[in-house]
């Protein structure tokens, strides 16, 4: 759980008097170099600008590029860390997904780095402790900080009257009032079934609260608790009653962001990459699109926000150690971190950052992330892998057969529960 402090540190200090510099070249790097990552697809050509720039700078290294794409990375990083012969330095999620590595031994911590580059004092105290810190260890240096929230088309919004939505009742009334106007409130595509995971943690985060969900997410708490078939319950009413784009799990998140770019659906829950894509079509942040929150349903439950962190780590059996982390103190360097944040449509973690660089909805998404007490990671970054794949499965499933959940829900409990038990 990264605390209010972290959103505070990040967005609202800026670079004066905060001056780091982290070395850069080092003319001892020679050899091969592979660098791994999972932006295979959308924002790829942003981190491979950036390793271009290193590579520049560092001539005596010959590097592969090894673009993933983001689901195929999944499996395939795995595969290649088991086998031994794992890129020098690859992206990984922050949360469950390194830890899960780091208790396989298939990564090297970085304390040494750390030390030497001061990075304790680049990045917020919560950022280090959550999503750099493993066993008492450096393990990542953090590259992006997303946060997911409700994009809409404003044109739409005006079109049938609709007011921002701050309450779950709210929230079913614009709904219907799209569905009076033929057109679907909410666009998914969970071809790949992680956006569905939104859905779900958005609600089981305000209803059942944070607590509940880390249990959940560790374990202690069962999938067929009360609390999660609340959950799909609200969701399944929203299903229910027409309100989503047809067919979700036909299209991917992209595609499903661009239902409600072309007017064809109202609004998507997604993450803040989705204002990169949008950029990239010449949508303007503000005005051809906007956010809000996802709506509260529970007045007594704690606000919280929602998201990823990117992070860079090192493979305990890199060919080329030096060179790779010579690369993560590249990407300390605030240009850096601001250049991958503006074309990735993120936030940065430096704290070198200045704030300045955002766009009006970057902005004020720092300033509502600001004001939650609590950043939790999403659904597939806050349980362990095994089980991440039970529930991702499950979400799937509800989309293509909403209404009788429960059964599903007993299947996902003991399946989770073996998962649980294989890792002891």
């Amino acid at each position: 759980m990264l605390s209010r402090r972290l959103i505070l540190a990040i967005l609202v200090l800026l670079v004066a008097g905060l001056s780091v510099a982290p070395a850069l070249a080092d003319d001892d790097l020679m050899g091969d170099f592979t660098v791994s990552h999972y932006f295979g697809g959308f924002g790829g050509e942003f981190i491979d600008g950036i390793v271009d720039a290193f590579i520049a700078e560092n001539p005596g290294l010959m590097h592969a590029a090894s673009p993933v794409d983001h689901e195929q990375f999944k499996t395939s990083i795995l595969v290649q860390l088991a086998g031994g012969n794992p890129p020098d330095t690859f992206s990984y999620w922050a949360g469950a997904r390194i830890q899960f590595v780091v208790d396989g031994g298939r990564l090297q911590p970085i304390d040494d780095i750390w030390e030497a580059n001061d990075m304790d004092s680049q990045f917020p105290g919560a950022v280090i402790a959550n999503a750099a810190t493993y066993d008492m260890h450096r393990y990542a240096v953090p590259l992006t900080l997303h946060w997911v929230g409700m994009f809409y088309n404003t044109a739409l919004f005006d079109q049938v009257g609709a007011m921002v939505p701050t309450t779950w009742d709210e929230l079913i009334d614009v709904a219907e009032k799209f569905k009076m106007a033929g057109i679907p409130a909410f666009s998914l595509g969970s071809i790949n079934r992680w956006p569905g995971q939104f859905w779900f943690d958005m609600i089981l985060l305000r209803t059942a609260g944070n607590d509940y969900r880390n249990k959940l997410m560790s374990g202690e708490a069962s999938y067929d608790d009360p609390e999660v078939e609340r959950a799909f319950s609200l969701w399944n009413d929203l299903v229910q009653a027409g309100h989503f784009y047809p067919d979700a799990n036909a299209y991917d998140w992209d595609e499903a962001a661009n239902f409600v770019a072309n007017g064809e659906a109202a609004m998507t829950l997604m993450g803040t990459w989705i204002g990169g894509l949008y950029a990239g079509n010449e949508m303007v942040a503000g005005e051809d699109f906007d956010y809000f929150s996802f709506p509260t349903i529970d007045e007594d439950v704690p606000r919280a926000s929602l998201g990823p962190i990117d992070t860079f780590v090192v493979a305990a059996d890199a060919a080329n150690p030096d060179a790779a982390k010579a690369f993560l103190v590249y990407l300390t360097d605030p240009a850096v971190q601001a250049e991958f944040a503006l074309g990735a449509g993120n936030l940065a973690p430096s704290l070198l950052v200045d704030t300045g660089i955002y766009n009006d909805v970057v902005a004020r998404i720092a300033g509502e992330i600001a004001a939650d007490p609590v950043f939790a990671f999403n659904y597939d970054l806050a349980t362990p892998p095994p089980v991440a794949e039970v529930g991702l499965n499950a979400f799937s499933e509800f989309m293509a057969n909403p209404g009788d959940f429960s059964n599903m829900l007993a299947r996902v409990q003991a399946d989770a529960a073996a998962e649980f038990a294989g890792m002891e």
